[in-house]
């Protein structure tokens, strides 16, 4: 059978406009390959079902707005597979035709959530938001317009796209602002036992007895497994968290893994393994950062 590589063109699928967040994430994880655009999340996901790409990059947390939302319900249906992450840190660079200036500008055009994430400076820069659909769009629109007055927060390839000069860089309010992606393919591509640190994604409904999510996940605490995500969801219009999406870190041919996963898979309906894939070296970093912080949390404790 011949590999993925091999019957798939060299393209990864994003959703947005050329020079988005996701399309800047293409770009550094996969620089060998051509990137394509895409109206919505659905078009993506069935690009890749279709062979008309090898990959799509998804987005599904950040790490200041918390999870992308519609991800959580396509993926249950979309019968793809996890086989990697990516981590990009969200820069938002304030742009404006060539000869605008932050003297010139009035208002700024861009995503509600950039907005959001720039509110400080947009504050007191003293500039008006607009929302828009997406960042890249806003690009688009304010290059289109020819109007002065008017900017757009977006990533610097948006900037150079679209022909825009960068008035202030990094105008988020938050530094460690930071979007987490998941390569998704058409078929699975699991890490082997032994490559190297790795995560494993999953989803599952538990039965309906009661405490049945707490013995479910007790074979992650007894086994020593740590799950490093955790999110319920609602499904078929009702008020019950019924779905659970799920990361540990692990592989499921470990001992310990195996045992926790035979004990949820016991007290569950269902359990559907979307993917064991190499951990992105971004998880190393901030645990790197996080432990030289720790003795200056201890040094200020009485």
């Amino acid at each position: 059978m011949q590999s993925l590589a091999a019957r798939t063109p060299a393209i990864i699928a994003y959703q947005g406009e050329p020079g988005a967040n996701s399309h800047l994430a293409c770009k550094e994880a996969y620089p060998e390959l051509e990137p394509l655009a895409c109206p919505t999340f659905e078009d993506a996901l069935a690009a890749v079902k279709s062979g008309e790409v090898r990959y799509a990059m998804i987005p599904i947390e950040n790490s200041v707005a918390g999870r992308v939302a519609d991800i959580h319900h396509l993926l249950p249906h979309a019968d793809l597979y996890i086989i990697g992450e990516h981590f990009l840190r969200v820069r938002h660079q304030l742009m404006a035709l060539p000869g605008a200036s932050l003297e010139t500008v009035k208002r700024v055009m861009s995503h509600t959530q950039a907005l959001g994430q720039c509110r400080n400076t947009l504050r007191k820069l003293g500039l008006k938001p607009v929302p828009e659909a997406d960042t890249a769009g806003s690009a688009r629109m304010v290059a289109e317009k020819g109007d002065l007055s008017e900017a757009a927060i977006a990533s610097s390839l948006a900037a150079e796209i679209y022909g825009l000069q960068i008035l202030k860089s990094d105008v988020e309010d938050e530094q460690h602002n930071t979007t987490r992606f998941v390569i998704l393919a058409s078929d699975p591509d699991d890490a082997e036992p032994g490559d190297g640190d790795v995560m494993t994604t999953f989803l599952f409904r538990v039965r309906n007895i009661p405490a049945a999510l707490y013995k479910a996940l007790g074979g992650f605490a007894t086994n020593g497994v740590n799950m490093t995500k955790l999110e319920s969801y609602q499904e078929a219009g009702t008020f019950n968290a019924t779905m659970f999406f799920a990361d540990i870190e692990g592989h499921p041919a470990e001992k310990h893994v195996a045992e926790a996963l035979r004990e949820l898979d016991y007290f569950s309906s269902e359990v559907k393994l979307l993917g064991t894939y190499l951990q992105s070296p971004y998880r190393a970093e901030v645990q790197g950062r996080i432990a030289a912080m720790m003795p200056h949390y201890g040094s200020g404790r009485g």
